[in-house]
């Protein structure tokens, strides 16, 4: 890279280097430095936006010698509206000695990959070792990348389930990437369960579940939105991602506000697995409530960043001059 420039990179770029197993390696050192104290997160900061039906999060973090900020929307009905993706970002990677901006990428696909990371991750950390379905409730973009880090964790020895309102969306799914296009309720019953709706009210119920499974809530990420009955909270060891974000707006928060959770009845965070500082029951129901960090997107942005120059994918500009 030249000196004092910035390192451009699109998505289409991104999609050129990405490797699913990087990413997944990556959001593991991010949980793992969370855990140990060897970075710094603030709160992410949302600004609201009803009007539009969406928001946007400003999502700053440091580690392994690296600072970056993420800005991203969430806006579900721009697809239907708009023909935009309902999730876009740019990120902001910077040297923290010098505030240098050492590059600028599309967050979008950052996004996705290391969302779909963390499903990867927190079923390799607590789910049974061999499982023989995954299934997915909702099957929109989210799906295909969570099934990607599936596919990097576990090798395609299982058989990926694939349900959503829509069952058109989940045959299109089933048909382009294999597995089966099922029922809520089958898919519900595999033995790794990732939800990524928008919901706001219980998709998935308990009496659907195997007592050993292992499910990665992923789509509650804003306050009042929930996938999960109470009662499978209530019975499953629930890991979290980060404590301040998960009360606040993943899979917890309504059932936490209503009384109906508890916060003791935490099992930990999913950085405390990953470091060994908890352990988990593979055996027994467990959730893990995502509701994506900021540290995840340094980890990868860094990786991306230094295989784009090593293999001179993107571009170099003097952005904010010497």
């Amino acid at each position: 890279m030249t000196a004092r420039r910035t390192w451009i990179l699109t998505r289409a770029q991104i999609e050129q280097i990405a490797d699913m197993g990087d990413a997944v390696e990556a959001v593991a050192e991010a949980f793992a430095a969370q855990a140990s104290g060897d970075a710094k997160m603030p709160p992410k900061v949302y600004l609201d936006l009803p009007e539009h039906q969406g928001d946007f999060r400003a999502m700053p973090a440091a580690m392994g010698g690296a600072a970056g900020v993420k800005w991203v929307n969430s806006h579900p009905e721009n697809p239907k509206r708009y023909g935009l993706p309902s999730v876009m970002g740019v990120y902001i990677l910077s040297d923290p000695a010098t505030a240098f901006p050492v590059a600028i990428l599309d967050a979008t696909l950052l996004t996705a990959l290391r969302t779909g990371a963390a499903a990867g991750l927190a079923s390799r950390e607590l789910a049974i070792e061999s499982p023989k379905t995954v299934g997915f409730v909702g099957s929109g973009v989210q799906s295909f990348y969570a099934l990607s880090a599936h596919r990097a964790v576990f090798g395609e020895t299982f058989e990926p389930l694939f349900s959503d309102l829509t069952d058109a969306r989940a045959q299109a799914m089933a048909e382009r990437h294999g597995g089966r296009a099922v029922s809520v309720e089958e898919a519900s019953g595999a033995d790794i369960v990732v939800t990524t709706t928008p919901a706001r009210e219980p998709v998935v119920k308990r009496e659907w579940l195997a007592d050993h499974a292992h499910i990665n809530a992923m789509g509650a990420d804003a306050e009042g939105k929930q996938e999960l009955q109470v009662a499978i909270l209530n019975d499953a060891q629930v890991f979290i991602d980060e404590r301040e974000q998960a009360t606040h707006s993943g899979e917890i928060n309504v059932p936490l506000h209503d009384g109906s959770y508890s916060e003791d009845s935490l099992a930990g965070t999913l950085g405390q697995v990953v470091a060994g500082q908890v352990k988990a029951d593979r055996q027994k129901l467990s959730v893990f409530d995502s509701t994506g960090l900021a540290l995840q997107d340094v980890a990868l942005a860094q990786r991306l960043v230094a295989r784009a120059r090593e293999l001179e994918v993107g571009a170099p500009m003097d952005l904010v001059g010497s």
